[in-house]
């Protein structure tokens, strides 16, 4: 569970998993400070990480010589019903060409990526108020 709390600044918001923590922010046309990472950002980069890592948990696991990775996303909301994430993957090592669409296949098992993939819904799961 992630937990967000606004700060003082305008639109700042710390939010945090218990063990970690991290600032967001609107940019500065939106009238925030560009302090942190935008929402949208951290949509994007829920994937890019989650493909990042499922790709090299695979190369460990089947041994092969993956040196580098890179995994860019870029969320298009251009289309008015639709959100489409973008990703791009460059690997780095001394890969045959068998071991590089082994690794992109991998890619599918992200679990951001499933995720992603399924209908979704959001409820709001109950208000609080303070005095």
């Amino acid at each position: 569970m992630i937990r967000a709390t606004s700060e003082l600044a305008n639109y700042q918001t710390c939010f945090s998993d218990g063990n970690h923590q991290s600032i967001s922010d609107a940019a500065t046309d939106n009238g925030g400070g560009g302090t942190g990472f935008r929402p949208h950002d951290l949509l994007e980069a829920a994937l890019a990480n989650c493909l990042n890592i499922t790709i090299r948990m695979y190369a460990n696991r089947h041994s092969i010589p993956l040196r580098q990775l890179t995994t860019k996303v870029d969320l298009d909301r251009t289309r008015p019903d639709e959100a489409v994430f973008r990703y791009e993957v460059a690997l780095e090592g001394e890969l045959t060409p068998e071991q590089k669409q082994k690794l992109l296949s991998a890619a599918k098992g992200s679990p951001v990526l499933k995720t992603l993939l399924m209908k979704i819904s959001v409820e709001r799961a109950s208000d609080t108020t303070s005095p």
